[in-house]
């Protein structure tokens, strides 16, 4: 075994939340590892080339970055960590194109204004039903705000505690009677991994309100950029970074971290760690005589989210030859959401699926003339594990083909046009990022995982232990990145004290 190494902070995995939490704590001045297991940074947050095409892994549309002069919080983060001058961000003015073949065909600009008119001119009639609608939106973001500023609860709106917790199906169902225009505005509910009958409202007021005031937003060099210059950054302040290294044990004495073991048998000793693994794989790091009574009581209540199904691919037509008229687009075969949902534990062709076109406004990844585009539908992990190895590139390829059957009915000759295609099943993105099923948004993220009943980001029972990512909160591109940011800045504060 080599020596010991000593740092004041070991951060396990290089994904989103790994990264901002690694480059503020070494850019406050603490001695920063940051430990991957993959031969690059980013995790989700990654690219890779076929051909002429280099292909965007997993962000579709990036939250929370303001415009000039009205930055978001994301915005005001990369600030701080001095690499938002860094970053080339690229503005979709539309939010999405939602599509049911046989039932609409609307498209909801990125204004409030704009989409009120858009859903007017699709389904007449329910002009002031959609103003009530999104003031209940606007009234629930700002009562959610309230809260994170600790403000006293008599002093918060009694609206927020009347409809965050409510299912988005019955909130919907309150302000309108038609299913389309329903299926139209829960439409971002694949951005969380649940169907409105089992999502909080205030998770998709958070996400609509999010969009319409601050914009759909990507970067150009796709997020493999983003998680270059954060790394570059960390690196530039004095942060050592290993790849291909896994961290294989974490080691405590009575309950407090003293340091970790990696795979090659080099212990490194540390105070503090940060893990961006999932929480099965990060207390499995702990060893079964080490896990709290506690976390084995909220772990066994939990229940592991979906994962993804995805077609990289680069088309040798241009957007506009295909009918791409948004960036963002998504179809659905009917408008029974509960349907789409259960149609993700089976191999039945697919009933809902993202269609991202990195070249309506332009990243930067295809070559002129061409089109880089990704089509995507969320299935849990388990369904493909059973799949017999002798059978997998078969299922693989044969169910591709139903995604592309469904992206027809709105961009005849998508299939035509293909140059170079990869396609990703749950299996590749847990080989990837090592997360159990492959799954994108941690635990399922219904009403159970809402932060008003769970903490796992706070309290890992375990002193020294910090966990930050999807897995310990909410998933996505936005969430993650605040959430290193976060769990870095509280640890900072802790020492301080």
């Amino acid at each position: 075994m080599t020596a010991t190494t000593d740092f004041d902070a070991v951060v396990i995995g290089a994904g989103n939340a790994g990264l901002t939490a690694a480059t503020t704590l070494q850019q406050a001045g603490l001695r920063t590892f940051l430990v991957e297991r993959h031969n690059i940074p980013g995790g989700c947050a990654t690219s890779f080339r076929r051909g002429r095409f280099e292909f965007e892994t997993a962000l579709h549309q990036l939250s929370g970055v303001g415009l000039e002069g009205q930055p978001y919080t994301l915005r005001s983060m990369f600030e701080k960590l001095g690499v938002a001058d860094r970053l080339e961000f690229v503005r979709e003015h539309d939010l999405y194109r939602a599509v049911v073949p046989g039932h609409y065909d609307v498209t909801l600009p990125a204004d409030w204004g704009g989409a009120l008119d858009a859903l007017e001119a699709a389904f007449p009639g329910n002009r002031a039903r959609v103003e009530s609608f999104f003031a209940l939106v606007r009234d629930v973001m700002f009562g959610y705000v309230s809260v994170l500023r600790r403000t006293p609860a008599a002093d918060i709106d009694p609206v927020l505690f009347r409809q965050a917790l409510r299912p988005m199906k019955d909130v919907l169902d309150d302000h309108f009677d038609h299913p389309g225009i329903k299926s139209v505005l829960g439409m971002y509910w694949s951005y969380i991994g649940q169907p409105p009958s089992r999502l909080a409202f205030h998770e998709m007021a958070l996400l609509l309100y999010g969009y319409f005031e601050f914009k759909p937003w990507h970067i150009k060099g796709g997020s493999q950029a983003m998680s270059s210059v954060l790394l570059d950054a960390f690196v530039m302040a004095g942060g050592q970074v290993r790849f291909n290294t896994a961290v294989e044990a974490i080691l405590t004495e009575g309950r407090r971290v003293v340091g970790v073991r990696l795979d090659d048998g080099q212990q490194v000793s540390t105070r503090d760690v940060v893990s961006n693994a999932s929480l099965p794989v990060t207390y499995a790091m702990l060893g079964d005589d080490a896990v709290p009574t506690a976390v084995r009581d909220d772990l066994a209540t939990r229940r592991v989210g979906p994962s993804a199904f995805v077609l990289h691919m680069g088309l040798d037509a241009s957007p506009a030859d295909l009918g791409f008229t948004t960036s963002t687009t998504f179809i659905n075969a009917d408008l029974d959401d509960d349907r789409v949902f259960a149609s993700w534990r089976s191999l039945e062709p697919a009933r809902g699926i993202c269609v991202s076109s990195y070249d309506v406004e332009p990243i930067g990844f295809a070559p002129p003339g061409a089109n880089h585009v990704s089509l995507l539908t969320l299935q849990y992990g388990d369904l493909w594990e059973k799949v017999p190895p002798a059978e997998y590139a078969r299922t693989k390829f044969a169910y591709a083909q139903t995604l592309l059957d469904l992206a027809e009915t709105t961009m005849p000759g998508i299939r035509d046009a293909i140059e170079e295609v990869d396609v990703a099943t749950p299996l590749t993105v847990a080989r990837y990022l090592g997360h159990p099923g492959g799954a994108i948004y941690g635990y399922d993220q219904d009403r159970t995982e809402s932060w008003l009943f769970r903490n796992s980001e706070r309290d890992t029972h375990v002193t020294g232990l910090h966990l930050a990512g999807s897995w310990a909160g909410s998933g996505g591109f936005q969430p993650t990145l605040e959430a290193g940011h976060r769990v870095a800045r509280r640890l900072l504060r802790a020492k301080a004290a």
